[in-house]
């Protein structure tokens, strides 16, 4: 157990990626530091254990800075000078020099070879222990004050700890009261809004569709610019997939605005124009006058997909290409590309949750991670408000973050 008077180097508020992985590279470039890591709840490393379904999607294989920033929808400018310090590439070769050895999946996220999330938790702790680093489960805090040149942290058992430099990697919360021992010392919270989650269709039109993907999808939100072009897939409460998932990072803050109450347009066959897909609609009439239209699909699509756009276009099942009427093509190709949603609401995975808003990146000097209010404090991960799309980008902005900070801190 902590003693009331004890003090450290550095104390990481936040036993999670950034938290950990921030402490593990003071450690390695400061030895001399006494390090403790506080945890409010009884896990460790909780995000890390379940992201990609338990087989923790590390990273991204995207090496280049400028490319690598243009992932999140905040956060972009001020990460893009953070990877030229700390990127991809960099965690590659961390996680190899300590034998974990990753892997690239055809999308290009990034998991350990074991495909096991607990590989990445075992390096962490095995290197913390070896750097002896402190840990501290069930143990929040407070709140935070400033006497003299130190940080006198009031934990939730009611102890206090003081720290010559304090981290705060708390991650992302829904509720703003996780964050008001932050605010309690002068910094900004942006509003804590939703991100990375589904959409719920209110008709259930496709319900009975459940599970039918296609991998290509273009989807649309009504009357924006808010796009995205993907694999999507159909689910029992409306619309999810890499697609949809991304559209719901860019677009959050509006969604958030609409109450998530909205009209979203797909596009079944990519990003298609209306004149070319009419066009081969027609070549294929002509080509196959006497193909039943239901029982062919086109474009690769599903059956089950296709049948129900054909009903949707009212063309019967026992058409034939030559006997369909203009108007029914007109409603197949709207369909096709131009397929309606009426969403309302979202589904977000609770413990996955991310979140964009936070603490205000204006107040914190991003070439050191350190509040611009007030010295020697520091913040790391998603506590900031920055957020990428899915695909291993949140945790690289975790890791790069986490790295600067530990650069600074390491000084002392």
């Amino acid at each position: 157990m902590i003693k009331s008077i004890a003090t450290y180097d550095l104390i990481v508020i936040g036993g999670g990626a950034s938290g950990f992985f921030c402490a593990i590279i003071t450690a390695e470039t400061n030895s001399q530091l006494k390090i403790l890591i506080l945890e409010k709840t009884s896990k460790l490393l909780s995000k890390v254990k379940i992201s990609g379904g338990g087989r923790c999607n590390v990273t991204h294989n995207c090496f280049e800075p400028t490319t690598l920033s243009k992932h999140y929808p905040r956060g972009q400018k001020e990460l893009k000078n953070i990877f030229r310090q700390f990127q991809a590439y960099d965690m590659v070769k961390w996680f190899a020099a300590k034998g974990v050895t990753l892997k690239t999946e055809v999308d290009g996220r990034m998991f350990p070879i074991t495909d096991n999330s607990q590989t990445i938790i075992d390096c962490f702790l095995t290197e913390a222990n070896r750097h002896k680093i402190e840990i501290e489960i069930n143990e929040g805090v407070q709140s935070i004050s400033k006497e003299a040149d130190f940080f006198l942290l009031k934990c939730d058992s009611g102890k206090t700890i003081k720290s010559k430099k304090v981290l705060v990697a708390i991650g992302g919360h829904p509720q703003i009261r996780a964050y008001e021992f932050i605010s309690s010392i002068g910094h900004t919270i942006l509003p804590l809004i939703p991100t990375l989650f589904t959409f719920n269709d209110s008709q259930k039109d496709f319900k009975e569709l459940m599970g039918v993907s296609v991998p290509n999808a273009f989807v649309k939100i009504a009357s924006t610019k808010f796009t995205e072009q993907g694999p999507l897939l159909i689910t029992h409460w409306g619309l999810s997939g890499p697609a949809v998932i991304k559209l719901s990072a860019w677009a959050a803050e509006y969604l958030h605005q609409l109450n998530y109450n909205f009209t979203v347009l797909v596009s079944w066959i990519g990003d298609m124009k209306e004149e070319v897909v009419r066009a081969e609609l027609l070549k294929y009439k002509s080509a196959h006058p006497k193909q039943k239209i239901s029982s062919n699909p086109l474009y690769n699509l599903p059956q089950r997909l296709w049948l129900r756009l054909c009903e949707l276009a009212e063309i019967e099942e026992a058409k034939i290409w030559t006997e369909l009427p203009q108007k029914n093509l007109n409603r197949l190709v709207e369909y096709l590309i131009r397929c309606p949603f009426h969403i309302k609401g979202k589904t977000t995975f609770k413990e996955e949750f991310v979140t964009c808003g936070g603490v205000d990146l204006k107040e914190v000097n991003t070439e050191t991670m350190e509040s611009k209010i007030t010295s020697n404090l520091f913040f790391a991960g998603e506590v900031l408000n920055l957020d990428g799309e899915t695909g291993g980008f949140n945790f690289q902005a975790s890791w790069s973050t986490a790295y600067v900070a530990a650069q600074e801190i390491a000084k002392s």
